[in-house]
């Protein structure tokens, strides 16, 4: 398989993986606080991915980095998981969660700009019109239509979204710039999570028991969602263009919405169909090179 083909290939794991984020948090932090679903995730995540190591004959590759590495690991581990996540279940508890998720979803825009300046990629016309075009379709889809009715007055809780985006962009750029092995890699971020997320739980939450339903969904967001993915996802960035990625992510809200309404039953509104078009049309507009405006 060509390489684009398998960066497209491990880029849709990845959406349809993170996808099912809305589900699976509702379904967890029902019975659990964020820090505690964070912790439980990253224990099934660090487990199930040592596993992969193992499976893959790669337990000498863990001890063959040098401290640099670990360094940048564990950097990448602290922004993309611990960080990323604390500030944006923040963000969820005190802000509009319309207004989070547009605000949230300004981290795609984020890597394709630091992608200019880190990878020297070409800034044209074309990528800036249809990841503008991306952005306005997931508007669209999370605020149903109504786009004059969002109201970014909570100038804290928009403050940790933004502070999520950016972390998220961040440590992608990272994770691409020092190019891991990407099993091993993945493992050691969960790995230093857990050392990050640990006393964060005794400090500002506490240790609880959950319930079967809740260990059900944590074995699929520690599984899937969070641990699988991120090897998925470094792959992806290992094989296309940044710009590709930043407009075909904007499809994961959407499946998103296909996927609450198989499992919870939330009606699919017009609107959101209506901004899938405008997301197909920005992908579109970045797989067709037309050179005149390149």
């Amino acid at each position: 398989m060509q390489n684009t083909k398998k960066g497209y290939l491990y880029l849709a794991i990845c959406i349809a993986s993170w996808a099912l984020i809305p589900i699976a948090s509702k379904e967890i932090l029902s019975n659990l606080d964020n820090i505690q679903m964070l912790f439980y995730s990253s224990v099934i995540s660090t487990f199930v991915l040592f596993l992969f190591v193992i499976f893959q004959k790669k337990i000498k590759l863990l001890f063959s980095y040098k401290f640099e590495d670990y360094f940048y690991m564990a950097l990448i581990g602290f922004i993309g998981i611990y960080f990323n996540y604390l500030m944006l279940y923040k963000a969820f508890s005190i802000a509009d969660a319309a207004v989070v998720f547009i605000l949230n979803y300004t981290w795609p825009v984020f890597l394709f700009i630091f992608s200019i300046f880190v990878f020297k990629e070409k800034l044209t016309i074309r990528k800036i019109f249809a990841i503008l075009i991306s952005f306005f379709g997931i508007t669209i889809i999370i605020t149903k239509g109504n786009i004059a009715k969002i109201n970014f007055g909570n100038i804290e809780g928009d403050f940790f979204a933004i502070l999520a985006a950016l972390s998220a962009a961040t440590y992608s750029i990272i994770g691409k710039k020092k190019d891991f092995e990407k099993t091993t890699s993945v493992f050691f971020y969960f790995l230093f999570v857990l050392f990050f997320i640990t006393p964060t739980l005794f400090i500002l939450s506490s240790f609880k028991i959950p319930d079967i339903k809740s260990l059900i969904w944590l074995f699929i967001n520690g599984t899937f969602i969070n641990g699988i993915s991120f090897i998925f996802w470094f792959k992806a960035l290992e094989h296309l263009k940044t710009h590709i990625i930043s407009n075909a992510i904007y499809l994961t809200p959407f499946l998103s919405l296909i996927y609450l309404n198989i499992f919870l039953g939330q009606k699919i509104f017009i609107s959101s169909v209506i901004g899938l078009m405008f997301i197909a049309s920005s992908i579109i507009i970045v797989s067709i090179k037309p050179h005149a405006l390149d």
